[in-house]
């Protein structure tokens, strides 16, 4: 496993933007990785995927993130990111982010940060 820690989040306002980066202890080889995640919990809630990032690649979002939600990876700084645009105050939780490896059931998880979304 690898230890996540995220950043980026805080506050912004309906129609505005924010990213939130999760960095990985230790590079690891893109041909290591099974799949890069982002998730979201409300209180209450159980965490949905918000937007996962396969090896080779490919990308899937949840329908009501989709065109303004952006998952990405730099393999240089060892970091997955997710940027929000056009946000809404649905889009409001704590994000995670999850890497599964080859190998692994789960993957790691990171602490989660507060996104908040309000006039």
């Amino acid at each position: 496993q690898v230890q996540l820690e995220e950043s980026g989040g805080g506050l912004a306002q309906p129609g505005g933007s924010l990213r939130v980066a999760c960095k990985l202890s230790r590079r690891i080889s893109a041909s290591s990785i099974y799949a890069m995640r982002w998730y979201r919990q409300t209180p209450g809630n159980e965490r949905e995927l918000v937007a996962v990032l396969h090896t080779g690649g490919h990308t899937n979002y949840e329908p009501s993130v989709k065109g303004r939600f952006t998952i990405s990876s730099n393999d240089a700084e060892n970091t997955v990111a997710l940027q929000m645009d056009s946000l809404k105050p649905e889009d409001s939780g704590i994000y995670y982010c999850n890497v599964q490896l080859y190998g692994e059931d789960d993957g790691s998880w990171g602490q989660g940060i507060q996104v908040a979304v309000s006039s």
